[in-house]
């Protein structure tokens, strides 16, 4: 079978924007979005000091099949993530070691995969940030097929080219591309009011008034 690749225009981020999201928490990207926008919790980083700000590129995989993830790599930009969606299937890795040097010799970014890697130690030890549902020895198939650069769903999450990708030890929040502006101005009020909460819990504050919480009510026996 054939792998194809959709014919899109990914709008592209200058360098500047993106390093505005380099210290942003995936936690509070989500809480910008409606506490939406965040992949399942078992697309997890190898090690929880990787880290991806990283524009999106798609690939969508075949079952055990990873004929799209190499077509991919040579077509991606320098900066940009893979972003893969292999059916959610754990028990073929689609990515190792050699594809993780490929990766990086392209400078890609990293790789965030619903689905399976394997030889992770070699890709943890290559610096190469990983973010994935599982890990097994299994290796894969070639030539059954995939798509690249199309919308893809991704740990419950739709994803589209040039979309901003944020991962970290928590695991990964997506900011679609026409709302990266706007987001960043809500992320920056999030922060502020955090900054603003530990400094007042540092003064004896409580958080559960500066949240607006109602107080406890006590239930009164009627016997």
């Amino acid at each position: 079978m054939t792998v194809y690749r959709h014919d899109v225009a990914i709008s592209r981020l200058p360098k500047g924007n993106l390093a505005e999201w380099i210290n942003i928490p995936a936690a509070v990207v989500s809480d910008c979005l409606n506490r939406s926008q965040a992949m399942a919790g078992a697309i997890s980083p190898l090690t929880a000091d990787m880290r991806i700000v990283a524009q999106a590129r798609t690939v969508e995989c075949m079952v055990a099949d990873n004929s799209a993830l190499h077509g991919a790599i040579g077509l991606c930009e320098p900066g940009e993530v893979l972003v893969c969606n292999a059916q959610g299937f754990e028990d073929t890795a689609l990515f190792g070691g050699l594809l993780a040097r490929s990766a990086i010799d392209h400078g890609i970014s990293g790789l965030v995969i619903d689905g399976a890697v394997r030889d992770s130690k070699e890709i943890i030890e290559a610096g190469f940030p990983c973010f994935a549902r599982a890990v097994v020895p299994r290796g894969p198939h070639k030539g059954f097929g995939g798509v690249i650069d199309g919308p893809i769903n991704c740990g419950g999450v739709t994803v589209f080219p040039g979309d901003l990708v944020i991962g970290d030890a928590d695991g990964v929040a997506v900011v679609p591309y026409g709302r990266i502006a706007g987001t960043l101005q809500a992320v920056h009020a999030v922060v502020s009011k955090e900054e603003h909460a530990l400094a007042s819990l540092a003064e004896g504050g409580s958080l559960s008034a500066i949240y607006g919480i109602p107080e406890v009510e006590l239930i009164k026996s009627e016997i």
